[in-house]
């Protein structure tokens, strides 16, 4: 066993192209959102709010992702170990890690490089489906992968 292990991360670069690809994908809808792209660790890299897009979205996207990153899984109404969680629960776990950390609203994906997390995208101003087709747009735009 070593002390250090190499790690994969995600470039200024890598967020450029995804957001590049989300805004594309929320035009081709019609709709003005919110893309918020943070590394491993949930530290913003890229935001961007849509002419138009509403100004709660951009507390909702970044939140979304930070979530993503963190449990390393899509953003949902089920808990950490992918449980399902009542409204009361939901709002709890969220109040419980902090408002900013967790949400049980779609539209959050984690970004896999093999099997690493290298960081999570937000999607909000759509409803849940076109968030969610958002960020599964920008994913594949940068050549990462979706969760398992």
């Amino acid at each position: 066993m070593t002390n250090f292990a190499d790690a994969k991360r995600l470039t200024a670069q890598g967020a450029k192209t995804m957001m590049a690809a989300a805004i594309a994908e929320a035009e081709a809808l019609g709709i003005a959102v919110t893309v918020a792209i943070v590394d491993a660790g949930g530290h913003m890299l890229v935001l961007e709010r849509m002419d138009g897009g509403r100004f709660h979205t951009v507390h909702s996207s970044t939140t979304k992702a930070v979530c993503a990153a963190s449990n390393r899984r899509v953003t949902t109404t089920h808990g950490a170990q992918g449980q399902g969680l009542d409204t009361l629960h939901a709002v709890g776990l969220a109040l419980a890690s902090g408002p900013e950390r967790w949400t049980a609203m779609e539209g959050g994906y984690p970004i896999f490089v093999g099997d690493e997390c290298v960081g999570g995208i937000g999607v909000s101003g759509g409803d849940w489906e076109q968030d969610q087709r958002i960020a599964e747009a920008a994913v594949h735009a940068a050549g990462a992968a979706l969760p398992g």
